[in-house]
């Protein structure tokens, strides 16, 4: 039960990586606050993790509003009395397509889903792990900026990037108050992301060194590492977990 009795905010919570954090977070013993665009997605997953004996809630918005941001820690407080932890993990990788051919509205969406809301997020859980005497903070970045530059992803790259600038001046910020704040960097994972297209994912296993993609949960459990006290020490990083692209050259 490495996260017993700790109150835990996801965002992304209604498929993929999210969804498989909120199953594995409850089932060990965290109290999870679910956060998705998707209501009735959200209601289901919630649905689930209660009929197993989880507690969780929810509450739909867009991570791109500050006023949500607030909201979610007023629930984590309001539901479960504080907050201890929180995954920041809503993206999207918007249209691809080089910079000069990129239109500015999909490069600011790009930038406020997965950077913006980063700021958000940080803005009001910081104040209220503080109240707990501390916490844990993970934000989902990619490796696509940090270790390859993939053609077409420009906006996300500058997004992901930017996340873990963010996590190494929040870390250092605010270690002293026992805040520890990282960076998850997933290689390819089997989520809706990634499409339906068998031969791109063929193309995409190559890339790793394991040869294959990651299981939403594979990817949920390194961020339950980060947010339990078995990362006591560890803060400031940004931790691949991508079966080894990074080093995968053939």
């Amino acid at each position: 039960m490495k996260l017993e009795n700790k109150t835990i905010i996801i965002t992304g919570a209604s498929s993929g990586i999210g969804a498989a954090a909120a199953f594995l977070f409850a089932k060990s013993g965290a109290n999870v606050v679910l956060g998705a665009r998707r209501k009735a997605q959200l209601d289901d997953i919630v649905g689930q993790i209660r009929q197993g004996n989880g507690n969780a809630v929810s509450l739909a918005g867009d991570v791109t509003d500050e006023a949500y941001a607030c909201a979610l820690v007023e629930l984590s407080e309001k539901s479960f009395g504080g907050l201890d932890g929180a995954f920041n993990n809503a993206g999207t990788t918007g249209d691809l397509g080089s910079i000069p051919d990129m239109g500015s509205d999909n490069w600011h969406k790009v930038i406020a889903v997965n950077l913006n809301s980063g700021f958000f997020a940080a803005k009001f859980q910081v104040p209220a792990l503080r109240k707990r005497g501390g916490g844990s903070i993970v934000f989902t970045s990619s490796f696509v900026g940090h270790t390859i530059g993939l053609p077409g992803m420009g906006a996300y790259a500058a997004a992901k990037a930017g996340l873990i600038g963010m996590t190494q001046v929040l870390a250092a910020e605010h270690g002293s108050e026992g805040i520890r704040v990282n960076a998850l960097l997933p290689g390819g994972t089997m989520t809706a992301m990634a499409g339906e297209d068998a031969s791109f994912h063929e193309v995409v296993r190559g890339l790793h060194a394991l040869k294959r993609m990651a299981e939403p949960s594979e990817v949920a459990a390194a961020a339950q590492f980060l947010l339990s006290d078995d990362a006591s020490f560890v803060t400031g990083s940004a931790m691949l977990v991508d079966g080894g692209n990074s080093i995968s050259k053939f």
